[in-house]
């Protein structure tokens, strides 16, 4: 599979997890199959090939085993369950894509916004993840750090490009535009 069709197919079996965890009240995202399945994409789409093919089998995994991966994910949010792992890969991850997602927010204030809770989000997803899916992962982001780039940008790109527009960039200009229009 190439990296697309490894997306597409990572998307499609946490989309079938996702669709059967069960809350209180249902998520928007679960009734919105297709903005899932964007938003996890966009996830994905940064990660090498190597991460991904890991977590395909993951996943797969998780199936044979009659595991809902993103049951697990959302109970370990919700503080529902114990830590599923304490790999010490994961602080590493959530650091660098906190300081990501922090540099964001200061530089596209319009499009991302501080959230003191993707710490949380990201370390309980992390916790689902194979030890080597874990270590490629870590393997990515530190390639990614190394060579002075931010996956989290990287990822806003792909996806405002999926929209129409050109960039993260193009995407917060215009919205300034619009702010001061109705200024």
């Amino acid at each position: 599979m190439n990296h697309l069709e490894l997306i597409n197919r990572i998307v499609e079996l946490e989309l079938d997890m996702f669709e059967r965890v069960r809350t209180a009240e249902p998520s928007a995202c679960q009734e919105k199959a297709e903005t899932f399945k964007s938003m996890r994409s966009m996830t994905h789409s940064t990660l090498s090939k190597e991460t991904l093919e890991s977590y395909l089998e993951d996943l797969q995994q998780a199936n044979i085993e009659n595991k809902n991966l993103l049951t697990l994910k959302y109970a370990r949010m919700d503080g529902k369950i114990p830590p599923l792992k304490k790999n010490p890969v994961i602080d590493d991850i959530v650091r660098i894509e906190e300081r990501w997602m922090m540099e964001l927010s200061l530089r596209y204030p319009r499009i991302v916004k501080g959230n003191p809770g993707f710490g949380v989000y990201l370390s309980s997803e992390l916790e689902t993840y194979s030890d080597k899916t874990l270590d490629l992962y870590l393997g990515d982001v530190t390639r990614a750090e190394n060579e002075g780039r931010n996956l989290s940008e990287e990822r806003y790109n792909w996806l405002f490009e999926k929209i129409g527009y050109g960039s993260i960039t193009e995407a917060n200009e215009k919205l300034r535009d619009t702010k001061e229009d109705a200024s």
